[in-house]
């Protein structure tokens, strides 16, 4: 008699899996863009799919440069990306650029405009653009930045961008996935420093200040010396690397250099302390999190009789019938997690 436990499975893997894996792995850049499309869909079949790529893919991540990139609309964002990108791209570096698109509150709509921005990557062999609509997520991040992330490492992308709306929100959920956090600013930082969140300001761990070029040069170093004094009294989120302040423009590509270098030894420094593992180990542990409580977010909406009653309960909080406290007990109760 044959050991069903040593017998190989006879069962057919997933065809259009094994084919986004190897074409991942080949860094074609249409099944990058199938397989991102696939973590993207709250399909069950594709959410299933996604897991299983993820999964088989992880051995192949990791190994990239991840830059967070924020900053006030009109900081010039996009044109600095797209300058760095460029200087990137001709040094020998694959770049990925995730750049999240404001989706509106009432459509739920994005502009996604962010190739005819970044007009030089936009037709770089060597760069690949995936704009994705934030729709309302905590910090101006898609909901699938993570793993759209992980995918552009195992597709051989060693550096990926994650531009942020910058809009004014907590911008700690891009903190909490890349390796090092870039805040551009604008010449006149007097103004805009009563604009900014002290906590970005407090998580940053470069400040560059953008459009320093032609009138306004004058002015980027007198608005960089600004934000020194600025650090100065607030306490550094790494107490072995102190955020160097420098001016760059993203119209001429003066200062971009020493923004990479800075990029560069960001790492350096967090890999001598053992700081760059100990966050790297940190943000997938947060992630963990992050993807559980959107789960069971989720499955509140997938049984019929617990989203009926949801609605119910809705209008009876609003009408000032039931506290929500009680409705969120019962809701609770009806997912199975008991009185807590």
């Amino acid at each position: 008699m044959t050991d069903d436990r040593d017998t190989p499975s006879t069962s057919p893997p997933d065809a259009e899996l094994g084919r986004l894996l190897d074409g991942i792995r080949s860094g074609k850049r249409a099944a990058l863009a199938r397989a991102i499309t696939t973590v993207e869909s709250k399909k069950i079949d594709h959410r299933r799919r996604a897991r299983g790529l993820l999964q088989a893919l992880l051995p192949d991540t990791g190994k990239g440069v991840r830059l967070g990139i924020t900053g006030v609309p009109g900081v010039g964002k996009s044109t600095t990306i797209d300058a760095l990108g460029t200087m990137l791209t001709a040094a020998g570096h694959r770049v990925a650029v995730l750049a999240v698109d404001p989706s509106s509150t009432r459509t739920g709509g994005s502009i996604l405009g962010d190739k005819t921005r970044m007009e030089r990557l936009a037709v770089d062999p060597n760069a690949f653009i995936r704009p994705s609509p934030s729709a309302g997520t905590l910090g101006g991040v898609a909901a699938r930045t993570r793993e759209t992330l992980l995918l552009c490492e195992a597709a051989g992308y060693d550096v990926v961008l994650v531009e942020t709306v910058g809009i004014g929100q907590s911008e700690t959920a891009v903190a909490d996935m890349v390796d090092t956090f870039l805040v551009l600013g604008l010449p006149g930082a007097g103004d805009e420093l009563q604009g900014i969140k002290k906590g970005v300001i407090e998580i940053a761990d470069i400040i560059a200040v953008n459009k320093a070029d032609g009138d306004n040069a004058s002015w980027a170093r007198q608005a960089a010396a600004e934000y020194r004094s600025a650090l100065q009294i607030l306490t550094a989120s790494d107490a072995a690397w102190r955020p160097p302040v420098i001016t760059v423009s993203g119209l001429t590509g003066d200062g971009l250099d020493r923004l990479w270098q800075e990029v560069l030894n960001h790492r350096r420094s967090g890999k001598e302390t053992g700081g760059f593992a100990a966050k790297r180990q940190r943000q997938q542990v947060a992630w963990m999190w992050a993807m559980l409580r959107e789960q069971m977010m989720a499955a509140i909406h997938v049984r019929d009789d617990v989203r009926s009653r949801v609605r119910e309960l809705e209008t009876a909080v609003a009408g000032g019938d039931v506290a929500a406290t009680v409705a969120a007990d019962e809701i609770a109760r009806m997912m199975g997690l008991g009185e807590i």
